[in-house]
Parts: C-alpha cells; structure tokens; sequence
C-alpha cells in the first residue's frame, strides 16, 4: 500500500496566503474618529437619557353594588313632578267649578238617582219614586213640613241659627234624645248631593252645598227638590210615592191630615207608619196639624207662592 504524500512545504518564492479577521475582531486605528450615533449627536455630547417608564396602575377590584336603589334621574323627578301638578290642578278645578255646575244642571232636571236611595239599594231595598212639579202636590203637604221641620224656613238663608241653639239646648238636657236643628236647606243639599252619615266632612259639604242651592236656586225649588227625593218609607221617595202608598192617591189629592201624617214619620220613616200610626205618631201628627194651619194663616210658606 502507498503511502499518503505529504503536503509539501512553501517555497519561498511564493507569497503567504492572506488571512482574514471578522469584522467584529477588527481593532479600530488609532486615527479613526467615532462615527456619531444620529444625527442629533455631535462629538462630546454626553449620552442621552433614556426617559423612565411608568408602570401601569393596577385596576380597582370592582365594588359591591349598593342595595340602595338609585335615585330618580333629574329629567324622570320632572315629569313626574309636573303630573303630579296637573293632577292636583284638576281636582282643584273639578271642586271649584263640579258642585255649581251640578247644581246648575239640577235646577232644571231632576236627580236620576242619590247616595241614599244607593246605599237602601244595596240593602235589598227596592226604589220606588216618581218625580211630580210643586204644583201638583197639595199645598196642605209643604205646609205641614214646615210646621213640622223648619218653621223660619221662608225667613233664613239656608241656616237657622236659633233652632241650632235649641236643639243644643234640648241635647244637654236629654242626652239620651237627639234632636237635629237642620233646616230642610240642609236636608235638601244632603238628601240629593251627600252620603248619609254625621262626619266633619259631610257636615262642612252639606254647609257648602246649602249656600249654594240657597243662591241658585231659590225657596220653591228647594222645597220641590226636598218633597221628591226626601224618604218616606222602605223603598219610598218623594210624595207622589208617599201618597200612593200609603193612601192611594195621587200627592195632589191628599187632605190637612194625611199630610200631617206624612210630616210627622219624616224624622224616622224606616220606623214610623203613616197608616195606622202609633201614640205618638198620632200626637206628633196632632201637633204638625195645628202648627200647619198656623203657617197658612200667617203666611210662612209665602215664599213658596
């Protein structure tokens, strides 16, 4: 086997082969200025000062919700405000400007219906009634109401101040017996506009309603209106019901006595009987004739001629 030749020496007429450095390796001379980084930089400038970096705020954990419930907004509360005014407004103008009107509209047409005649309704009781003119109710009947229920009732307007005081009067003495010193103004104003009851607030409604039927309509309507709405018995209201009920004849017919009669059960007419009366009624109804010709003689139902 041959052996491997050797590498054979340079001769010195050639040159050395040329070796070359990395370029990271290379040693800048001595001579060489350094390059400036950027444009901005010039020889012997100290170097720039990189600017710090702020770290980022952690985020809040987020808060619990408040059970508190959240407030209106402003524009919401406005609204309502402004409803809430104009309801206000319209009762205002419903109160002030409703009683005259019905009051009004009844001077001409009879009520359909009142508070009471409802409640006896619901009671079970039926309604029997049936609107008739004064004029064809026998004056021997408005004679014996006033006699037997408001004696000044041509002379005061809507409220008899003496009676009140005699009933007061009457009310110490004999506690245990109440007697009622309202007019048939305020009767009236009750019977056809109020619910039955003795509140504050029925009495100062009743007050006001009587001063205006007292202004707007005048005595004769008044004493129409109270003849044909008033109570008269279970289920009974006005006189020409009365009549025909208990005596069979039309309220133009009836005689002094029958209406003596019927103005003696007016303060409890769900408890007296006109027909086949009691003591009482029968001295009540004695007394209301009397007094009944006495009006006619001195010309307290004037007012309604």
């Amino acid at each position: 086997m041959a052996e491997a030749d050797e590498p054979k020496a340079p001769t010195p007429t050639e040159d050395p082969p040329e070796v070359f450095a990395p370029p990271h390796a290379a040693e800048p001379d001595e001579d060489d200025e350094p390059q400036a980084e950027s444009a901005t930089e010039t020889p012997g400038d100290p170097a720039p000062v990189p600017t710090p970096i702020t770290p980022e705020p952690e985020p809040e954990p987020p808060r619990a919700r408040s059970p508190i419930v959240e407030p209106v907004p402003p524009k919401r509360t406005f609204r309502l405000w402004r409803t809430v005014r104009r309801a206000v407004a319209l009762v205002l103008v419903l109160a002030l400007v409703g009683p005259p009107m019905t009051v009004m509209v009844y001077k001409v047409i009879p009520p359909p219906i009142t508070w009471l005649m409802v409640e006896r309704a619901v009671q079970g009781q039926p309604i029997v009634k049936r609107w008739v003119p004064l004029d064809d109710i026998d004056p021997s009947l408005p004679n014996a109401v006033i006699a037997g229920e408001d004696a000044r009732f041509c002379e005061h307007h809507g409220f008899d101040f003496q009676a009140m005081q005699k009933a007061m009067a009457s009310n110490e003495r004999h506690p245990g017996k109440l007697r009622g010193g309202s007019t048939i103004s305020q009767q009236t104003a009750k019977n056809v506009f109020l619910w039955p009851g003795r509140d504050y607030v029925r009495k100062g409604l009743e007050a006001y309603f009587t001063v205006l039927i007292e202004t707007l309509w005048g005595k004769r309507r008044i004493m129409e209106m109270y003849l044909n709405v008033v109570e008269w018995g279970p289920g009974t209201y006005g006189a020409e019901a009365a009549a025909r009920r208990y005596f069979g004849e039309p309220a133009t017919d009836i005689d002094p006595g029958e209406a003596a009669r019927l103005a003696a059960i007016l303060p409890s007419p769900l408890k007296w009987k006109a027909v086949n009366p009691g003591r009482y009624v029968q001295k009540r109804s004695s007394r209301i004739g009397a007094a009944a010709g006495t009006v006619r003689r001195d010309g307290l139902a004037r007012c309604l001629r």
